[in-house]
């Protein structure tokens, strides 16, 4: 088998067999194909696609390329979440103590942020004493004791991902679904999940800009799932505007455990019932959507979840009294306030924008090895629909940034905002459920 006509086999369209894709990744990952010929390769996908076989061959040879983790030990259906990312997104947070105080495990690996979308494991960690590495005995022992655990990715999950990624990166090949979704559902399948549920973002804030884009990503990865046996739904949902209020790593932490109480935002709110429902249907808790989500609302409003919140902070090495006394997590020495000079009503909060100014205030990396400050980030005053008058105040900074960097970022807030004279509806919070064969139905 030679590299160069496989090359050729994919620049003319034709389809691959498994035992080629096997050879190429294989051959990749130990370094006997060069980055050249694999950038071809790559880039012939972009130009030609995958048949939903092909893609589910390479997510098979990505997951084989390092360890899989077992999860047999633990005790019922695990069902996974996974975000495409977004601005304020930490459901998570949320999500893993919710479904697991209504009685379906969460044993979930979760990563960093990189540019302007946060990370799960960033957010943890601004919890003073929070572990996130465990051994693989520790980490099942500790879902078999209290239900839910959330760690780093191991550096041996689905090497040949990270490698294809970092070549994807500098060879404009980013932008092809199947390697988006193989991408993503190796991950998740080397991880060891039963079942997944997938929150497919859409919109100015998200990765994929059109929800056509979105949902022809998120019927690939429900493609993937179906085609290796792990049962998969997902969700198209809406960034185009930040989730929440808060963005950056201990506010986001505050905002959950406010949601957790049942003080926080109603899009994040609804989001984690509308998610979770679907993961208790997968993890076979709840017979129907309606059922599941009536479940965790009673555990949201009983304080089921956040009793679990706190017993899984505990497990993990973290203060819990941080839940009680959210000052006791890491701050900023400055706040800086941005006020409107425009009045009327927000038809737009650009995520994207959004997010970069979080970064720019230190919660996020430009690369990957930027240090986060844990304390730093932003609180948005408004929301999309809101009405607005000049000197209103739209947002707080918080950083420990010089101030030779202020003026630049807040005048990168407010003009993340758009202002109309004529009230309108904020864009949907969720657009389409993609079900377990792929079928798109419209979310009412």
């Amino acid at each position: 088998m030679r590299t160069v006509d496989l090359i050729q086999k994919k620049r003319d369209g034709l389809e691959m067999a498994a035992e080629e894709i096997n050879y190429l990744i294989e051959g990749y990952s130990n370094g006997n194909i060069p980055d050249y010929q694999m950038s071809a390769w790559m880039m012939a996908v972009c130009f030609q696609g995958m048949s939903k076989k092909e893609t589910a061959d390479l997510t098979w040879a990505m997951v084989r390329s390092g360890d899989q983790l077992d999860l047999s030990p633990i005790i019922g259906v695990k069902v996974d979440k996974h975000s495409t990312g977004g601005v304020g997104d930490k459901t998570t947070l949320v999500l893993a103590a919710l479904v697991a105080a209504a009685g379906v495990p969460v044993a979930k690996m979760s990563g960093r942020g990189l540019g302007h979308t946060g990370g799960t494991i960033d957010k943890l960690e601004a919890i003073p004493g929070f572990k996130t590495e465990l051994t693989k005995e520790q980490f099942i022992a500790q879902v078999n004791r209290c239900g839910v655990a959330v760690i780093g990715q191991s550096g041996n999950i689905t090497p040949a991902d990270k490698k294809l990624y970092g070549l994807r990166d500098v060879t404009a090949t980013v932008n092809s679904i199947p390697l988006i979704a193989s991408s993503i559902m190796s991950k998740k399948i080397a991880s060891g999940a039963d079942a997944i549920v997938l929150d497919v973002k859409t919109g100015n804030g998200a990765f994929m800009k059109t929800l056509e884009e979105s949902i022809s990503l998120a019927q690939a990865m429900v493609e993937i799932g179906n085609q290796v046996g792990r049962e998969t739904i997902a969700i198209i949902t809406g960034m185009d505007q930040p989730l929440g209020l808060a963005i950056g790593n201990a506010l986001e932490v505050k905002e959950a455990i406010s949601t957790l109480q049942g003080k926080g935002p109603k899009d994040l709110e609804e989001l984690c019932l509308i998610l979770g429902a679907y993961m208790l249907v997968l993890g076979k808790k709840a017979p129907s959507y309606e059922e599941g989500r009536q479940m965790l609302a009673v555990c949201l409003h009983n304080g089921g979840g956040l009793n679990k919140f706190k017993q899984f902070v505990a497990e993990q090495g973290g203060d819990i009294r941080v839940v009680d006394q959210p000052d006791l997590l890491p701050g900023a020495s400055q706040c800086l306030p941005v006020f409107s000079t425009a009045e009327g009503y927000i038809s737009e909060i650009q995520a994207e924008a959004i997010g970069k100014a979080a970064m720019m205030l230190g919660a996020g990396r430009e690369t990957k090895g930027s240090v986060i400050d844990p304390g730093a980030g932003l609180v948005l005053a408004k929301k999309v629909g809101e009405k607005i008058a000049a000197g209103d105040l739209l947002a707080e900074l918080y950083t420990n940034k010089p101030s030779s960097e202020h003026n630049l970022i807040q005048q990168l807030v407010m003009d993340a905002f758009t202002f109309v004279k004529e009230q309108s509806l904020p864009k949907p919070l969720i657009y389409a459920v993609v079900n377990v064969n792929g079928e798109v139905t419209s979310y009412k």
